[in-house]
């Protein structure tokens, strides 16, 4: 009998202490989802509120020479004229009547936008209108659809330019990290002895290694188009539109990766050999770990989150350089079209590529938060001032 309760009293108090174990792990859960949640909220409005002052430092210094009003202004007055043509009584008017009448509906319009109050009250407008890119109609150019909103441009041409650089910045970061891991077990070898010498000749930019390449493969040997995306006319069969698409991109991303890949293979190589000689990769050697594993666990993973910032930034400011890039290859992309608006002084389209690249950067910081915690354990994400 007193065995029996005695263990009865045991297995209850086991059970008390289960049930406390797991509402408490539930508990630290919970806790754990709120912080993340909480911080990515606070996160999110910072990077908000940092493109929101990068965007309004960018209308304020375009509105030094009256850019941004002559935006909103040529806008109006080609909605007038757009609309005045469809007035019948608007064709039997003399050329004086005609002006007369224009000015008119563009005064109406303007007071109706308030274009008439001081600049400083209407920059908070301008500023709500470029964080959606509502920044009305370009004044030259369109887009290939006919239309000359500018939001239409810009995401008529975004795909191009993300499908292209997508791609060549993903072949480029496998390739270098396999190969400076390679190289950082072959220190002093032949091979890197060979990619330390070829690292220089990163310092000449893409496009010109990409005439050279135009030169000898489209007009010497002739197996490979000048430029474009896809031939004239695009293929019907989706199967030919990819074939002739890729073909397209095989000059484009070897111009990218001559005058890129050297260097970035040396760099990553060199933070391998850093993380290579700790204290700890030395105890994992004499604990007989084999060389895969340490190479993964102990020399990659730490420094992974280095590569990832390096690559995520370089890519981020590689969208500028793209500008003569896309010009060289005749890529129907962003930088094509930055290019073509500051030759056409179209000023629209110019601050719109501006607020682009700003969401892109805080796009980036914000994802690169999270992509440390994945690849490094020692990371943690900051929730209230402390480390959780």
């Amino acid at each position: 009998m007193a065995t029996d309760a005695i263990t009865g009293d045991f297995d209850l108090s086991a059970e008390v202490d289960v049930e406390s174990i797991e509402s408490s792990a539930r508990k630290a859960r919970l806790q754990s989802t709120k912080r993340l949640l909480r911080y990515t909220f606070l996160k999110l409005v910072a990077l908000v509120f940092t493109v929101a002052i990068g965007v309004y430092i960018t209308i304020l210094v375009a509105n030094m020479g009256g850019a941004v009003d002559k935006i909103r202004l040529a806008t109006i007055r080609e909605s007038a004229a757009l609309a005045a043509t469809a007035n019948p009584a608007f064709k039997y008017m003399s050329v004086e009547e005609r002006t007369n009448y224009l000015n008119r509906q563009v005064e109406l319009e303007v007071k109706r936008l308030g274009l008439d109050r001081p600049f400083m009250i209407r920059s908070f407008e301008y500023l709500r209108d470029g964080m959606v890119l509502n920044l009305g109609y370009a004044q030259q150019l369109m887009s290939d659809s006919g239309s000359r909103f500018v939001r239409n441009i810009l995401l008529e041409r975004l795909p191009s330019t993300l499908l292209l650089f997508g791609t060549a910045n993903l072949i480029l970061f496998f390739l270098a990290l396999f190969a400076g891991l390679s190289l950082s077990r072959r220190y002093g070898s032949f091979f890197d002895k060979l990619v330390l010498a070829l690292a220089p000749s990163s310092a000449v930019p893409a496009w010109f290694y990409g005439l050279f390449l135009i030169l000898i493969f489209a007009a010497w040997l002739k197996m490979l188009p000048f430029g474009g995306m896809v031939d004239a006319p695009p293929p019907d069969n989706p199967v030919d539109y990819a074939l002739s698409l890729g073909k397209h991109m095989i000059l484009p991303l070897a111009a990218w990766l001559i005058s890129s890949i050297f260097l970035t293979i040396y760099n990553w190589r060199t933070f391998f050999l850093i993380y290579a000689s700790e204290d700890y990769v030395e105890m994992a050697k004499a604990k007989g770990l084999s060389d895969g594993m340490i190479e993964r666990r102990y020399i990659l993973r730490p420094t992974l989150p280095n590569i990832i910032t390096s690559f995520a930034l370089t890519l981020i400011t590689l969208w500028t350089g793209a500008i003569i890039f896309e010009t060289v290859f005749n890529w129907p992309g962003i930088g094509q079209l930055y290019y073509r608006a500051i030759s056409a002084f179209d000023t629209p389209v110019i601050v719109a590529n501006v607020v682009l690249y700003a969401y892109l950067l805080a796009l980036t910081v914000f994802l690169l938060d999270f992509i440390y915690a994945l690849v490094d354990p020692r990371v943690r994400i900051e929730g209230g001032g402390h480390k959780q």
